[in-house]
């Protein structure tokens, strides 16, 4: 996939989350602090703001997230279910509404901040995909839309093996990217300063990790982006922790 240039990017930014660490969450749970996460937490705490204010109706208009969530909801049957790399929590308070008990994890404190604030009926904690404040097989499912994007290669593994700690035997995981190969650098985002790498991954490659984390794949959805969405492809990966 061909890359953006930094003019499309400034002007069509992508929708992408990621899960955060370095407060004490409600519930006791304290997330790793993890330095070369630093430039990711800072972007995503100068713009949670403005990036609410943009994201937080993007439901509305996306009727195949609606239908997973849902699914994922039920499946979940009122119990507690993660939103791994929550954002604003937006996504997380309409699982909440939705019957479960949702659980929102955040890198950026601002992000949390904002999620508490305009999210009351769920959880939220401040924590890294790499080291998750939570306890093993806590949750009865999981989401992580758009917050593996940011990491490194050889964090997919690691990343995925935490969220089978934290995921109940039988538990669903949904995984949704931007599909394809290459990296978008941005230092400018909604007129704000910023120091982020958003990668372009490959479906077989995410499938294979989280395969290789304990899980079974039960479905892979590819789908173009929608007209009020960054023009990329985009993917979901359904997989159950078997072991």
């Amino acid at each position: 996939m061909v890359v953006e240039t930094a003019q499309r990017a400034r002007s069509e930014p992508l929708l992408v989350r990621h899960a955060r660490d370095a407060e004490a969450p409600r519930g006791g749970y304290v997330g790793c602090v993890r330095d070369d996460h630093d430039s990711v937490r800072a972007s995503y705490d100068t713009v949670a703001g403005v990036y609410a204010d943009h994201l937080r109706d993007e439901l509305a208009y996306k009727p195949l997230d609606r239908a997973l969530l849902r699914m994922v909801v039920e499946h979940a049957a009122g119990s507690r279910v993660a939103d791994l790399g929550c954002g604003p929590g937006h996504v997380t308070g309409w699982r909440a509404d939705q019957g479960a008990e949702a659980v929102g994890i955040d890198l950026s404190p601002a992000m949390i901040e904002v999620a508490r604030r305009e999210q009351p009926q769920a959880e939220f904690r401040v924590g890294d995909l790499l080291a998750l404040p939570a306890g093993d097989e806590e949750f009865a499912a999981a989401v992580a839309l758009y917050s593996i994007i940011h990491l490194q290669p050889d964090e997919l593994a690691p990343a995925f093996g935490e969220m089978r700690r934290a995921l109940a035997p039988g538990s669903l995981l949904l995984v949704a990217f931007h599909a394809g190969d290459g990296v978008q650098h941005r230092d400018e985002w909604w007129d704000r300063t910023v120091e982020l790498d958003f990668r372009f991954l490959s479906p077989a490659d995410v499938s294979s990790a989280v395969e290789r984390a304990g899980f079974d794949i039960e479905a892979r959805i590819d789908r173009p982006h929608l007209p009020r969405e960054a023009a990329t492809q985009r993917c979901y990966v359904l997989a159950r922790r078997v072991r």
